[in-house]
């Protein structure tokens, strides 16, 4: 499997944050192809980037000359292509609750908070950047208690959200926090969250995943 790697990246995109982060823990070169959601209104609403991905979002993960799509899909393929170390747990029960966790930031949190969706309260509805960054807030709050119960006092829970190794679920939740952050919620609410998150940060795989360490980056972030 010595074909090229080439991630359709944006800087702050959580879900191709996720995908960074699975390929750094995997050790896995790769290229960035940044597509920019904001300038022009948008590079991926382009015509040949709707080509790559015609849902026209990031991330979209080359290997070779074929295209995958979908963060957590990218994930398990990486994860079946280079198995060590591995993104999921060894048994059914364990991988079902680290997919679990993984789908309830992907599936129920963030896409309530995408782009797409904030433009469309603003374009379609007028809703104003006060009351959208309120429903923001709200879901990702909703989510993390949520997030936070399924944590604490579970038996599998450990340094990490499933054990003392990351998982599809920490970088899942990394880059939500990140979000989080960014609407001005406090994480200390969430205090197993919170640890998780300062175990990930010390690992060089998450660090170097985020947002203002990539070659796309403002200067200012």
């Amino acid at each position: 499997m010595g074909e090229e790697l080439r991630l359709y990246s944006y800087w702050r995109s959580s879900a191709a944050y996720r995908v960074r982060i699975g390929l750094n823990l995997k050790g896995l070169g790769y290229e960035t192809v940044p597509v920019h959601l904001l300038r022009d209104g948008g590079e991926q609403l382009a015509p040949d980037y709707a080509r790559t991905n015609p849902q026209k979002l990031v991330p979209v993960l080359q290997h070779g000359q074929r295209l995958f799509r979908q963060s957590l899909a990218i994930l398990e393929y990486v994860d079946e292509v280079w198995p060590s170390p591995p993104l999921l747990p060894a048994t059914s029960r364990e991988r079902q609750r680290v997919r679990s966790l993984a789908q309830l930031v992907a599936s129920d949190i963030h896409p309530l908070n995408n782009l797409r969706v904030m433009r469309y309260l603003d374009r379609e509805w007028n809703v104003p950047q006060p009351e959208r960054d309120v429903w923001t807030r709200h879901w990702i709050s909703e989510g993390f208690d949520a997030f936070e119960a399924l944590l604490q006092g579970h038996p599998a829970t450990g340094t990490f959200c499933d054990g003392h190794l990351p998982t599809l679920a920490d970088c899942c939740l990394v880059p939500q926090i990140y979000n989080a952050r960014r609407f001005g919620l406090d994480i200390e609410r969430w205090p197993t969250i919170c640890a998780i998150e300062q175990a990930c940060l010390e690992l060089p795989a998450f660090r170097d995943a985020a947002p203002d360490r990539q070659p796309d980056a403002p200067q200012q972030a």
